[in-house]
């Protein structure tokens, strides 16, 4: 018992010691392929509309890049789960918004609830979805207005520049890999 109770703690503080380590180099790629890719997306906005119609670039996307740039392992980081959470739940808020427009209390959680299931129904979990759902129903009159378009632009538009960036940035160095689903690597490196 002592010595499983001794192998227990030598395990924890491994554990501890390895997860508050910094890797200066992965931190470093991961600050440009962020930067990259939502500075992108930022002067496309800027370039193409004025400040008041600020519909291209979504809070969604600032979730979306701390998991396909910070966490690139992760299976939620993955191509299939990043555009497909994006474009499900899209598309469910733009419906739920179109259906109940003026229902908040109920559309809100609607939107949101409806996508974290369709996601794991179509195996494509995004949490950043979560917010692309909600964004579609709390979002300001110009994307309101956007209807069906919002799934195509800003979100289908946008997560296609941050999945190129992230394959661009995040398969520069040989200890980042991405996507982590070899036959898609391969696939794409061809």
């Amino acid at each position: 018992m002592k010595k499983k109770v001794k192998r227990s703690i030598r395990v924890s503080k491994y554990i501890l010691y390895r997860e508050t380590l910094v890797d200066y180099t992965e931190n470093f790629w991961s600050f440009i392929g962020a930067f990259i890719g939502i500075g992108i997306i930022a002067f496309i906005q800027s370039f193409y509309l004025s400040k008041e119609e600020n519909v291209f670039l979504i809070g969604s996307f600032g979730a979306t890049s701390v998991l396909i740039f910070g966490a690139i392992q992760s299976p939620l980081s993955q191509p299939r789960n990043l555009i497909g959470g994006h474009l499900i739940s899209a598309i469910i808020g733009v419906t739920i918004y179109k259906i109940l427009p003026e229902i908040i209390w109920i559309t809100a959680p609607l939107a949101v609830s409806l996508s974290i299931v369709l996601m794991q129904v179509t195996k494509t979990l995004h949490p950043p979805g979560g917010a692309t759902a909600l964004i579609a129903i709390i979002g300001t009159e110009k994307i309101k207005s956007l209807g069906y378009f919002y799934v195509l632009s800003p979100v289908l538009s946008g997560v296609l520049i941050l999945f190129i960036v992230a394959l661009v940035f995040n398969n520069l160095t040989t200890f980042r890999k991405y996507p982590t689903d070899n036959k898609l690597t391969r696939f794409i490196m061809k």
